[in-house]
This record gives C-alpha cells, sequence and structure tokens, in this order.
C-alpha cells in the first residue's frame, strides 16, 4: 500500500524527509555499464552502434539501414487513422503557438556612458532528439522535442528512435514528419546517445541533445554533457495532486494513475484536507487499476513509491509541495482557490489549475511542454523549450568617449587582480 503521512501528527517531519530522501532511480552499475558503450563507440563509431543495437534491439540492424528514409517514413506514417492524425496536427499546432509565445526578443540600447550593449539569441546549429520506443511508443515526445527546435530555428534536427524488432511505429513516424524532423535513425540507448555526441562514419554530430530516456539514456547523456549540452536528467515520472474534499474521487484516482502507468518506479501523491475523501481515493485507485492495460505497471508504481499526506487545510499544502519539487503539481479546487494557492508554490515542473485540468491536457494537447524535470529538479530548473536551443551572444560597443568613462575602473579592477595585460589593453587606448 501506498505510504500515508498526516503533516499534524508527531513524527511528520522526520517520516517526510525519509520518503524525500527515497531512491527511486537505477544503480550505479548503470553508469558504468554506459561508460564502457560511449568509449566503444567513441572508438569504432557506425560498427559499435550496429554491435549494441543489434544484442539490445533488433538483429537485422547494419549502418547501410540505420538511416529511415523519408519514403520509408512517409509508408509507415500512412497507416495512422485519420482521427489521429488529426490529433496529432492540433497538438503540433498549438505546441508551436505556444513555444513561439516564448521566443526572447533580442536586446540593443545605449547607456548612460553612451557605450552600446545588447544580447543576440542564435540557435544552435543541430540538435538531436531522443524518443523512447521500449515498452509504449511517444509520438507526442517527438512533438515536445522537435517543435520548439524548429521555433526556435535549429537547422539540423536528428531524431534517434529504438525499433526494437525492427518494426517502425505509425505514430512516431507521422509525428517525426509533422514536427519536422531531418533525419531519423533507428537506434536507441546510450549508443544512440554517444553517436549523436561524438559522430560516427554515417552520422554527424549534434550541438545539443534532448529528450527522455531510460536509466541507461540518463547516464549516457549526463556522460556526454561537456561535448554536448543537454536539457535535463529525467528521472521516472511524477504526479502531485493536491484535492480538497470536494473532488470526485474517480477523477482522482485516474489522475494519479496517469503518470503511474509509466514505469513502477513512477511516484503518485496525493495530498488531501479530509481524511475520508483520501480513503475514497484509495478505493477508487484499486478499482481503476482493474480496469488499466498497464495495470501491473501502474498497480507496482503506486503501492512501491505512492503516498497520501493528510493535511489540516490547504494552507498547509504549498510547503509541502515545494519541499517534493514535483514534475507534475495538480490544484484540484475551485479555479480561484487553485490560482491563489499557485502563486504559494515556488517549485514544481508544471502546474494545472483546476479540476478540469488533468495533467494529461499538458502531455498532449494544451502546448506547454512535458519535457519537465523529475526527482525534485524543479527546484532549480524548468522544463523544455525554445530557450533550451538557443544561444545568447553577449555584445559590447565602447566609443571613445564611453571608454573614457568605464576604462579607469575597469584598470583598477585588473590591476587589482595581478593581470597587467587586461589592464594595459585597456590604458593603452586611454593614452596613459
Amino acid at each position: 500500500m501506498p505510504l500515508r503521512l498526516d503533516a499534524s501528527a508527531p513524527g511528520f517531519e522526520t517520516e517526510f524527509s525519509a520518503f524525500l530522501g527515497r531512491n527511486r532511480d537505477t544503480d550505479e552499475n548503470v553508469d558504468r555499464v554506459v561508460a564502457g558503450i560511449v568509449a566503444d563507440v567513441r572508438a569504432r563509431g557506425d560498427a559499435a552502434v550496429v554491435d549494441y543495437t543489434a544484442r539490445f534491439d533488433w538483429a537485422g540492424i547494419t549502418a547501410a539501414n540505420m538511416r529511415i528514409s523519408d519514403a520509408e517514413r512517409d509508408e509507415v506514417a500512412a497507416k495512422v487513422p485519420a482521427a489521429q492524425r488529426e490529433a496529432l496536427i492540433f497538438a503540433a499546432r498549438r505546441i508551436e503557438a505556444f513555444h513561439r509565445a516564448l521566443m526572447p526578443k533580442d536586446v540593443d540600447f545605449t547607456d548612460a556612458t553612451g557605450t552600446r550593449l545588447g544580447a543576440r539569441y542564435r540557435p544552435v546549429d543541430a540538435a538531436g532528439v531522443y524518443v523512447p520506443g521500449g515498452t509504449a511508443a511517444y509520438p507526442s515526445s517527438v512533438l515536445m522535442n522537435i517543435v520548439p527546435a524548429k521555433v526556435a530555428g535549429v537547422g539540423r534536427i536528428v531524431m534517434v528512435v529504438p525499433t526494437p524488432g525492427g518494426i517502425l511505429n505509425p505514430l512516431v513516424m507521422l509525428a517525426a514528419a509533422i514536427a519536422g524532423a531531418d533525419e531519423i535513425w533507428r537506434i536507441g540507448g546510450a549508443q544512440a546517445v554517444a553517436a549523436l555526441a561524438y559522430g560516427t562514419e554515417s552520422i554527424r554530430p549534434v550541438d545539443k541533445i534532448t529528450g527522455p530516456g531510460n536509466a541507461y539514456v540518463a547516464a549516457a547523456k549526463r556522460r556526454v554533457f561537456g561535448q554536448v549540452g543537454i536539457d535535463l536528467i529525467a528521472g521516472p515520472s511524477e504526479i502531485l495532486v493536491v484535492a480538497d474534499r470536494h473532488n470526485d474521487p474517480q477523477w482522482i484516482a485516474a489522475d494519479l494513475l496517469s503518470q503511474a502507468e509509466h514505469d513502477p518506479s513512477s511516484q503518485s501523491v496525493l495530498i488531501a484536507d479530509d481524511a475520508a475523501f483520501a480513503d475514497a481515493v484509495l478505493r477508487a485507485v484499486e478499482a481503476e487499476l482493474r480496469t488499466l492495460a498497464r495495470a501491473d505497471i501502474a498497480g507496482l508504481s503506486w503501492r512501491d513509491n505512492g503516498a497520501v499526506i493528510l493535511v489540516p487545510d490547504m494552507a498547509a499544502a504549498p510547503p509541502i509541495v515545494d519541499a517534493i519539487a514535483a514534475e507534475h503539481v495538480e490544484l484540484a479546487m475551485e479555479m480561484a482557490e487553485a490560482e491563489a494557492l499557485s502563486q504559494k508554490i515556488r517549485h514544481a515542473g508544471a502546474i494545472f489549475l483546476g479540476r478540469h485540468t488533468p495533467e494529461a491536457i499538458g502531455d498532449y494537447v494544451a502546448g506547454t511542454n512535458h519535457v519537465l524535470p523529475t526527482s525534485r529538479a524543479a527546484r532549480f530548473s524548468g522544463g523544455l523549450g525554445v530557450s533550451d536551443f538557443l544561444k545568447r551572444t553577449s555584445l559590447v560597443a565602447c566609443t571613445p568617449q564611453s571608454l573614457a568613462a568605464l576604462g579607469p575602473s575597469a584598470v583598477a579592477l585588473a590591476d587589482a587582480e595581478g593581470l597587467g595585460a587586461h589592464g594595459r589593453s585597456v590604458s593603452l587606448r586611454l593614452g596613459r
């Protein structure tokens, strides 16, 4: 059964701290395996990628068939039913519109000294997008990664996706076509991340790698960071639902299971202000589990990692929400109350306001991005967006007059740091 905590009970702080300290990530052996794979791909290129892909995904892989042609993509994508095709197009348009609104504007101004200062935003040249392809297919992740990159102006977008048994998923292929992937490779795992970072005979390297994956993918992204940029290290999925007693328990149960069904390591947490309501949700969860195709996964997640936290009132919820810093936070209450409570929450990957805003809307069609920080990383980072595919370059332009105003202080600071050449490069221009 999920953990039950009462914020009013004497030992709550100790129990809550232990809950926060639970490690749901895979053991350290993963990193050692990944280190070997990354090194091998760097050394042997295509041959290593083929070997690992043949071992883990598809025995029929070769260097010649690693890349999925546009014709092959389109042939498979044509199998998608019209309703699903329209849904993907609808989602892509909403994602594009939202991310266009997030595009930063260049800055260029002249300050009081006459010095011109500014910043220019420019896209990376090439981005690699990892798309999971193991226990489930996620065309939504294709859109969430590629569409912001396109909006940012990335010139070359390379998608990698594992294809167990060599089978291409029609929805994933269609999403790649709609979003505008420039290259698609049928590879996954740590070997795909290494290929994107360092390049092979067939695959040119990229500048940034984004997208979720399993523990091996996460470890590989961590290892290649510095050679390339990465978005974040994605851990198991999380949802935190803050629900008052006026909710339908079945709705809340379904919300909790929406993330539990991803992985046995996922986490679902309920914060409630009424014990009877919390009990009703627990019963509803068990009933909902009997209806789910992925009940085994969701059940393990809920029973091993789930939690119910009782609070005396909703005013006590924000500090608990901030401490958990969950990937997804639902505030299931009247909209005015949800809005007021959201203003007191500082750490969350995404917040969903009101009784009629389930987290699943954000996963697919809201337009916001569903690639979000996990494992309490919302304390210091946010979700994927156009800014992840942009670099900021600063601009400085001095006139003789503005250099005369700025220069003496620069010389003084250079001298203080013992960097004589720094100071001299300024003082010479000042005629000193």
